[in-house]
């Protein structure tokens, strides 16, 4: 049996949920109305069922994100939204809070969100023993420790390949909370780490000033993507329920080609769902929105992996300036730049500065306001006038290959359909049979109508007339032959469309770990149900049901990104740097308070502490 290979896309809401759907998605992820990791990004559930049709049709899937922690008086309300949204139609359900386990749920697939720490090798085979059909990883995990962990369990495992990546370990990260009361583990994150800090020693001597020294650059796996297929991925999710369209078709139309390129060389592995799509554009992450790009550690510990200049997007690197005028300046670059594109540069004081181009004279560029530009600075564009706007008005549409067979019946004609998938139906009409007096032209003129896919979902890759001669037919009749077998076909491909059944465990699995604390974000009664069920000793609260005297000197965050290594003072793996003088322990600031880092060097971690 082959293994069917998924790309999996975010929806903001409908529309956007159907444009991934169109530009390649075997599956999306969509927000519910309430209790979704992005409160932004919630939608209704009439919303979400006309998303779940439209992707049927494809034989694609829509996945609901369920995974925020749930207060005590809200789990009543997330029942009934979990029986709306199996009612509507979903695919499977994405969940953070394990106390949903212990909940009368109906047959739905149980994927266990990033947010619920999928990094250890235990507690992914915990999660699968518990009743999990998918496991989504941890995004700070290495090629290696996937291989690993697939080694180790059978559950379906689900990679991030590109977007936004979170510090934390997802999860793990209350640094929002702490800050301003607002919970990441709530959908309500404000981002704490792109934000400016000072980085402090010991004795409050500022070793840098006002610096995004937790702001990461977006994750771009393209290039570890047949990797993570051999480790054992089989979905590869984008992050970005909160960019724009274009970002959306851009990045889903770019690693469609990727994974097709695996498939044409493998024939062991297949599509997740039918149909493709011809594309009128070439896709390019660096053209939409990014903040520089990294593999994170899929490979290694790489070093550059913040942009300490500023969170927003750089774009694409188009080249260095040239020189320099009093109302222009030159561009040593071979992309072209057109009146409206968005260039920006980091400046001397390492400040992300930008402006929109107002003019283009041969290589001469006019900005609108002449910024502070000198030789040699690099130039990115984070506005892509050209390709923003052929995405904008771009017609393509997903087809699935179709073959139609014309033959004659003993009273009239046949019309048989089947599709790429196997899917085969039948339109068959009882019509007298007039011989054609130009046989060749005649045919000519039936295939002509019949392959005319118009705005249906299917493209007619072969016909084959197999009457005995040719017949004259009006072109009405054979456009309604035509529209009547592929309207049979798409309703067949929706009857025959299945959903998984899951089946629940029938045993107990013993927890990985004999206590629990904060860290497990408990903030329910079932949830601490089900710990206590599975073995496990419950100590704490999660941290947001703790009050401030308890709160301190608690870890808000832990991460495998660290500040030492950025800053090329990793007593470990670099040489000492002269130009630093580090006194520990040392000190993140913002304008209302520090937060000390802890540094885990023999597990290589690094973790923010709320205590001054």
């Amino acid at each position: 049996m082959k293994t069917a290979l998924e790309l999996l896309c975010p929806a903001r809401d409908l529309e956007a949920g159907k444009l991934a759907f169109n530009y390649g998605a075997d599956a999306v992820y969509i927000g519910a109305p309430k209790f979704g990791a992005r409160a932004a990004a919630g939608n209704p559930v009439s919303d979400i069922e006309r998303l779940a049709n439209f992707g049927h049709q494809f034989g694609a899937k829509t996945y609901v994100t369920l995974n925020t922690i749930l207060y005590e008086q809200e789990l009543d309300e997330a029942l009934r939204l979990i029986r709306e949204l199996y009612n509507a139609g979903i695919d499977a359900l994405i969940i953070q809070d394990l106390g949903l386990l212990e909940m009368d749920l109906p047959p739905l697939p149980l994927f266990a969100s990033t947010q619920t720490h999928n990094y250890e090798t235990e507690r992914i085979q915990f999660l699968e023993k518990a009743g999990f059909q998918r496991i989504i990883l941890a995004r700070e995990l290495s090629v290696k420790q996937i291989q690993e962990i697939r080694r180790n369990t059978q559950v379906e495992l689900e990679a991030f390949v590109h977007g936004a990546l979170c510090v934390s370990l997802s999860g793990q990260c209350n640094f929002s909370q702490a800050m301003c009361g607002r919970s990441a583990n709530r959908g309500e994150c404000a981002q704490a780490c792109r934000m400016p800090f000072d980085l402090l020693n010991n004795d409050g001597s500022v070793i840098s000033r006002n610096k995004h020294f937790l702001s990461l650059k977006d994750f771009n796996a393209g290039e570890q993507i047949f990797d993570l297929i051999r480790a054992g991925i089989t979905s590869f999710k984008i992050e970005g329920r909160l960019k724009d369209s274009n970002y959306l078709i851009n990045n889903t139309a770019y690693y469609r080609k990727l994974i097709d390129s695996f498939l044409y060389q493998n024939p062991d592995y297949t599509k997740a769902s039918a149909g493709s799509t011809e594309l009128s554009f070439e896709p390019d992450p660096e053209r939409s929105f990014n903040r520089g790009f990294t593999p994170y550690f899929l490979e290694n510990r790489p070093k550059n992996l913040a942009n300490f200049s500023s969170p927003k997007s750089l774009g694409k690197a188009l080249g260095m300036v040239k020189s320099v005028s009093a109302n222009h300046f030159e561009l040593e670059t071979t992309e072209p730049i057109v009146n409206g594109d968005g260039l920006c540069y980091i400046n001397k004081f390492g400040e992300l500065q930008g402006f929109p181009v107002n003019g283009i004279q041969g290589s001469k560029i006019f900005p609108d306001k002449m910024p502070a530009l000198s030789a040699g600075i690099l130039v990115y564009r984070n506005f892509d006038k050209a390709f923003t706007k052929n995405l904008e008005s771009n017609t393509d549409k997903r087809k699935i290959d179709v073959q139609l067979v014309f033959g004659e019946e003993n009273d009239g004609f046949r019309l048989n359909a089947t599709d790429e998938d196997g899917v085969s139906v039948s339109e068959v009409i009882t019509h007298p049979k007039e011989t054609a007096k130009d046989a060749e032209r005649a045919i000519q003129t039936i295939e002509k109508q019949l392959t005319k896919s118009g705005d249906s979902i299917f493209r007619v890759t072969d016909f084959q007339y197999q009457a005995e001669q040719a017949y004259f037919f009006p072109a009405s009749m054979l456009n309604e032959i035509r529209r009547n077998c592929l309207d049979k076909l798409h309703g067949q491909r929706l009857k025959e469309y299945k959903r998984p059944q899951p089946k629940r465990p029938e045993t107990v699995a013993h927890y990985f770990k004999d206590q629990v604390f904060y860290q497990e974000n408990i903030a329910n009664s079932l949830s601490r149900i089900f710990y206590e069920k599975h073995g496990a000793e419950v100590n704490e609260k999660a941290f947001e049901l703790l009050n401030k005297t308890q709160q301190d000197g608690k870890t808000i965050m832990t991460t495998r990104y660290c500040i030492k290594y950025e800053l090329h003072i990793c007593p470990h793996k670099q040489k000492p740097n002269p130009n630093l003088q580090i006194k520990e322990p040392i000190f993140l600031k913002d304008k209302n308070r520090r937060y000390r880092l802890d540094f885990d060097c023999e597990q290589c971690f690094m973790k923010v502490l709320l205590e001054d």
